[in-house]
């Protein structure tokens, strides 16, 4: 039966990360309606069937932090083999030449990679404009709609260039009025607001070193004017700690509260270097952290407190970071990513693999202000994960949900966002895969030759 009809029962999964919905859920148009316990059949008239007795459920996974641009420099030689900020300003004059086509093509690509890897929200930090980007957010919010995906897209921005003592060289450097103004028209355009949401906006000055004192400040403001989130690059590396202390006589977590950002509006990305005031003012605060494991490694960036961040009150998320500093947009192995370096951190016993898939779900959806999404329970959105374990690294495997991450599970079977499949047997729906990748090699070869 069709599994769009009106009351859904994905049945009988052969396991399910919340123990509550062992026996799968119950859907009726975009939301969940019942939880069905293990060997039970449901007290709502069902419809339709699908039975997902080959699959293991998971509530849609949610990516908190991404830049989708940076698909189109994937191991990138120039830039390979540095730490944050060479890596920045190797790469600067490169997507300094982006045009629209190339942003459109290179957001697909990340939100169909994402996609496949079970991901139903995906978040994108865009802080690139030119005279060449002027519809950049225009373009994401219209691609996601197509796709139909949820999309927490962030307005990002640099004001502050090179000639002035940031990183960024000053083709990609904009006026505060024109950040802020473009900001409030982006807002009113796309911003949804309440439960079932698919689009929403949120104000991400790039980062301490690209941006002024004043754009932070102002931001601020303007978000709490437009009852919207907060987001930002923070405490990525020891380099922009020192960087801080140098030009404000202050540490990165001081800045923010200092420009009006610490509170429970905000996430950051990253997270990495806070001492242990910090964390507690941040938990105090209610602020979320985007945890990048992949790109914290590949740039040698440091290891983030996550299970201290948590006991101290912040949502921890997870988040793939940019394909130019992972350089993937996979979420699935972005968590088994997170559970290995957490390990490393902590020990096997103190972050388990049902800690990291918490955070790939419902602590990303915190991070992002949503209760919606990021769970299996009545009343939640209808947005699922389900992954077949028919492959080789799978076979043996005694725990299906542990499976997942163990032995890196890498491509959802089913993907369904807001009650709609959106990938049936591991392909996206109506989306020309090879014709896309085709489009995005062609993207990248002509970005780097420009660059």
């Amino acid at each position: 039966m069709a599994p769009n009809s009106p009351t859904l029962w994905i049945r009988h999964p052969r396991a399910c990360s919340d123990a509550r919905a062992a026996g799968g859920v119950v859907l009726r148009h975009t939301r969940i309606v019942e939880a069905v316990p293990a060997g039970g059949t449901p007290e709502t008239p069902i419809d339709a069937i699908f039975d997902a007795s080959d699959h293991v459920l998971l509530p849609g996974l949610v990516n908190t932090h991404h830049h989708f641009y940076q698909t189109l420099t994937r191991a990138y030689s120039p830039a390979l083999n540095k730490e944050l900020f060479p890596w920045l300003t190797t790469l600067y004059d490169v997507w300094a030449n982006l045009t629209e086509d190339q942003l459109a093509v290179a957001s697909e690509l990340a939100m169909v990679e994402l996609l496949l890897s079970g991901c139903t929200t995906v978040a994108d930090h865009h802080y690139v404009f030119s005279g060449a980007l002027a519809q950049a957010i225009d373009i994401q919010v219209e691609t996601a709609r197509r796709l139909g995906l949820r999309a927490a897209l962030t307005r990002g921005s640099m004001s502050v260039g090179h000639d002035d003592g940031g990183l960024p060289p000053q083709s990609v450097v904009q006026g505060e009025r024109t950040i802020l103004d473009e900001s409030a028209r982006l807002i009113d355009a796309y911003h949804q607001r309440g439960d079932g949401a698919m689009s929403t906006i949120a104000l991400a000055p790039c980062s301490p070193f690209s941006v002024s004192r004043e754009l932070m400040q102002e931001s601020a403001r303007l978000a709490e004017e437009k009852d919207v989130r907060l987001h930002t690059h923070l405490a990525e590396t020891a380099d922009e700690t020192a960087y801080c202390e140098r030009l404000f006589g202050m540490r990165p977590l001081d800045y923010l509260e200092a420009t009006g950002w610490l509170s429970d509006r905000t996430w950051l990305a990253h997270g990495i270097h806070f001492n242990d005031d910090e964390v507690a003012r941040l938990g105090e605060a209610g602020t979320g952290i985007a945890h990048c494991p992949s790109s914290n490694m590949v740039l040698g960036s440091g290891l983030c407190r996550t299970l201290e961040l948590e006991a101290a009150g912040c949502p921890v998320g997870l988040a793939v970071d940019g394909s130019a500093s992972n350089d993937h947009s996979n979420l699935a192995e972005e968590m088994r990513q997170a559970l290995l370096l957490g390990r490393l951190r902590y020990a096997p016993s103190r972050v388990t693999h049902d800690d990291v898939i918490r955070w790939a779900t419902r602590g990303s959806a915190g991070c992002l202000g949503r209760g919606d999404i990021g769970g299996l329970a009545p009343g939640q959105q209808a947005d699922l994960a389900l992954f077949r374990l028919d492959e080789p690294r799978f076979s043996g495997a005694e725990n299906p949900v542990a499976a997942l991450l163990l032995c890196g599970a890498h491509r959802a079977d089913r993907v369904m966002v807001a009650g709609q499949w959106r990938v049936t047997d591991g392909r996206p729906e109506g989306v020309d895969l090879d014709a896309l990748l085709a489009r995005h090699d062609e993207a990248a070869r002509a970005l780097r030759r420009a660059g």
